[in-house]
């Protein structure tokens, strides 16, 4: 039977390898397919396991080598991960000198113990986090082959993530626990060290079985083939599971289309589960108590209104399940699954439980390369929690205003370094924090304001239906924008991602005119924005004075409830003041206002407003 099951999504694979390899002209997509069987010794924190890996290149290129993550690995005194943490100015409090002084029992490893391809053996070598590995034979374009691996592994005392033994008391949290194969895209291979940050899989099918202690419960990616042998909250109502025989069972799992497969374990997990009306089945893990089981059962409420709402705001959630597990050391994004952590208050609780869902948006169907682009992951998760939280709680403050007060305050530090840098690269952890999460999120916000929130929103959809399972980059969503908007934003994404240059335009001068009143704005910062200049006046009334920039090449439409429009007038970027001129009297106007909507991120707003 596994192996019908396992010839079966091979056929699966070839298939999404021939559908997927090209996404769009001059892009490729290598495809894999996972087959891993590995016994967990619960006394020892030890395991092994096998792992056969059906490998399609799909790129234009051949192959001469391949490159698979260890990421267990860098648990372990002197390993990257321990070094930057303790030399970093600003470490992160959950790891900072933990590594360095893990014991021999504590630390995490992965040491393969065999490989070939294609029935032959190839020469590795492991390098840290990273198992290098040279092939007796190149691998072709258009081309299949299959490794065959068996490895070993000891599961780290929890400090980032992944590991064992939780503060919380989780025995195991099972993220980037295997051997896992490097991606290679049109930029090359993304065979980065693990030094804490982000992620980068390839899209493919896993077949998982675990095999473990009966008395624990396991939740996390995939679909539970055996669930009437399993048991554990699993199988069909009113079927009687079998009392397993030995002390172990097998638990087996497949994850279709998929780039990361997670676990979790626990002898004393509660397990729930509630069926959506459309079919998706939420199932919640956590270890009961006085800190968890009030809100973990109230949580069963929150979990479905957010598949609903992120759905229909960023497109269908395209798996049939969700699992929401206690474990890990935070909160941290998996496929179709989360890891977080439990004893928390219902609004962290459900903020949390939020945030990692949308990321089954943007890190788990989109998923662009998120080490080299996090804030189109964090930022854009930030960006679509924020509307969700907004919505399920119906709060009537501004749901962006923490992600724009974290860009704020990320400009004053001085620590501010281009979005476009590699998480790992980043100097501090909190510019890469505020780069990521709130500057991220702000892009999308403030994209809001320049090309009109109906054709952001639309964008998003189409930028959804275009590049999902395909892996986008930056120029990917802004050609999703320009074509909903009509609007030219190269100039947008060169500043705000590629620079720290910042915002800054005022109201210099406003004189009474023969004609009217005359009105001089001025430029400060280096960043060119359209304006939108509205006017108030004494009887109430209001009137919005657009100003685009000429290289958008066009103006945004008109948006709801924004005042009459009454002057349309081109910003060229180069010149530093600009003035425009009214036909009302300057003693009939109450005050004048750049963006009162707040939307643009103007670093100086007190600037912005003059009142008579």
């Amino acid at each position: 039977m596994a192996n019908y099951i396992f010839r079966s999504w091979l056929g699966l694979f070839f298939f999404m390898a021939i559908s997927l390899g090209y996404a769009q002209n001059g892009r490729f997509q290598q495809a894999v397919a996972y087959q891993m069987e590995v016994a967990m010794d619960v006394s020892t924190n030890r395991y092994q396991g096998t792992q056969v890996l059906a490998y399609t290149n799909n790129s234009p290129d051949t192959l001469t080598r391949v490159f698979y993550h260890l990421y267990y690995n860098a648990f372990q005194p002197g390993s990257m991960m321990d070094v930057r943490s303790r030399t970093i100015a600003d470490p992160d409090q959950r790891v900072k000198d933990r590594i360095a002084k893990l014991a021999p029992e504590e630390i995490g490893y992965l040491h393969p113990t065999r490989l070939t391809m294609n029935g032959g053996p190839v020469s590795f070598k492991e390098v840290g986090t990273v198992l290098e590995v040279d092939l007796t034979e190149p691998i072709l374009p258009n081309s299949s082959v299959k490794f065959e691996m068996s490895f070993e592994g000891q599961v780290p005392l929890q400090v980032r993530r992944s590991g064992r033994d939780s503060e919380e008391g989780v025995r195991y949290s099972m993220s980037q626990w295997y051997p896992k194969m490097a991606n290679y895209d049109e930029q090359g291979w993304h065979a980065n060290p693990y030094v804490g940050r982000e992620f980068y899989g390839i899209w493919g099918n896993f077949d998982v079985k675990i095999t473990i202690d009966k008395s624990y419960t396991l939740g996390g990616t995939g679909y539970l083939q055996n669930p009437n042998q399993i048991g554990h909250g699993y199988q069909d109502e009113g079927v009687k599971v079998p009392e397993p025989k030995g002390n172990t069972l097998t638990w087996h799992f497949v994850a279709p289309q998929v780039h990361d497969f997670m676990w979790a374990a626990d002898n004393k997990y509660q397990h729930d589960k509630v069926q959506m009306a459309n079919g998706i089945t939420v199932h919640h893990f956590y270890i009961p108590g006085e800190k968890t089981t009030e809100n973990w059962e109230k949580l069963k409420e929150f979990t479905p209104k957010a598949i609903d709402y992120l759905s229909k705001q960023f497109g269908q959630y395209p798996y049939k399940q969700f699992s929401v597990v206690q474990g890990g050391d935070g909160g941290m994004e998996y496929a179709m699954s989360t890891l977080i952590t439990g004893e928390r208050s219902l609004p962290s609780l459900v903020g949390v439980m939020v945030h990692e869902l949308a990321h089954s948006w943007f890190h788990g169907v989109l998923a662009s390369n998120e080490s080299l682009y996090p804030w189109m992951d964090e930022g854009f998760t930030s960006y679509a929690s924020n509307l969700a939280m907004a919505s399920i709680f119906q709060a009537n403050a501004s749901p962006h205003r923490g992600s724009y007060g974290g860009y704020y305050r990320l400009v004053k530090s001085g620590l501010e370094e281009p979005m476009s840098t590699h998480s790992d690269h980043y100097q501090t952890n909190s510019a890469y924090g505020a780069a990521a999460y709130s500057k991220g999120a702000v892009f999308l916000a403030q994209l809001g304001y320049v090309i009109g929130e109906e054709a952001r929103d639309r964008g998003m959809y189409r930028y959804w239906n275009t590049w999902k399972f395909k892996h986008p980059n930056v120029n990917d969503l802004i050609r999703a924008m320009e074509k909903e908007s009509g609007l030219e934003l190269d100039w947008y994404k060169e500043y705000f991602v590629y620079s720290t240059k910042t915002i800054d335009y005022g109201v210099k001068e406003v004189n009474a005119s023969v004609d009217g009143t005359s009105i001089t704005l001025e430029r400060i910062g280096a960043m060119p924005m359209p304006i939108d200049l509205v006017i108030t006046y004494k009887d109430g009334t209001k009137e919005l004075v657009y100003l685009p920039l000429e290289i958008l090449r066009g103006a945004k439409m008109e948006e709801p409830n924004a005042p009459k429009l009454v002057l349309t007038q081109d910003w060229p970027w180069v010149y530093p003041t600009l003035t425009i001129s009214l036909k009302r009297e300057l003693d009939t106007i109450k005050s004048i206002e750049i963006d009162p909507s707040k939307r643009m991120v103007d670093i100086q707003v007190e600037n912005n407003k003059v009142e008579f």
